[in-house]
């Protein structure tokens, strides 16, 4: 019969639920200048099985690596991405104001999607499989991949039912969130590759990204200044 201990499955299922949750919405925010999630979904797919192989494998290996230069190599990706992403915003929001619709304008390379999505699915699975493997560590086992699984089956259900609401959401608006989510993510990292200890982890992310927000669409304002809005048309 199968014994589980039930604060380690609740353990494990929150700081999974956690961790994968940000997974999820940068995934979402990479599919901000896309047709579809596919690329940066792909890419988080990949980046978790690979530092779910390593913890397998060889879990004091993936506890030895070098945190500062995997949080360093995932803020070029998405800084990278986000600067990319606010370009094609400017243009979305030129375009509804000019003409009222807000298609076209060149799609970002499905390799950095890519990238962008395994960096941050391999990130925040270094940060859970740590944990996780410590409550392995314990005798827990069992019970740690059962809350990390439960967890795991949660957020792509629910993931499945948020994204046929975000495709309602006019694109202007999609791009100016995914923006200010990706530069969020790559300020909240790089400080920590250099050292910095942001008080209250990870809800430090949620001024840092109202703070975006509001920097991302003053950015936006300016550059329409010089775009005349759309004509109206009248009844003759």
């Amino acid at each position: 019969m199968l014994s589980l201990d039930a604060p380690s499955v609740i353990l494990a299922f929150v700081l999974t639920l956690t961790e994968m949750t940000e997974v999820v919405a940068l995934v979402f925010a990479l599919r901000g200048d896309s047709d579809s999630i596919q690329s940066g979904a792909r890419g988080a797919v990949a980046g978790t099985a690979v530092v779910g192989a390593i913890a397998v494998v060889a879990g004091s290996l993936l506890i030895s690596l070098p945190a500062h230069a995997l949080l360093a190599g995932s803020t070029v990706v998405l800084a990278a991405f986000g600067v990319f992403l606010f370009r094609s915003t400017l243009r979305s929001y030129r375009k509804a104001r000019q003409a009222g619709s807000a298609a076209g304008g060149p799609r970002p390379e499905r390799q950095l999607q890519f990238a962008a999505g395994f960096t941050v699915g391999t990130i925040e699975s270094v940060e859970a499989v740590i944990v996780l493997l410590g409550i392995a560590a314990g005798g827990q086992a069992t019970s740690a991949v059962v809350g990390a699984v439960t967890a795991g089956v949660l957020l792509v259900a629910v993931a499945a039912v948020v994204h046929e609401r975000i495709r309602k959401v006019k694109v202007p608006t999609l791009k100016l969130v995914g923006t200010s989510l990706l530069l969020s993510f790559a300020s909240f990292w790089g400080a920590e590759s250099l050292g910095v200890s942001w008080p209250y982890g990870d809800l430090a992310l949620l001024p840092l990204f109202l703070g975006f927000l509001l920097l991302v669409r003053g950015l936006v304002q300016l550059g329409l200044r010089s775009v005349p809005p759309a004509p109206v048309e009248t009844k003759s």
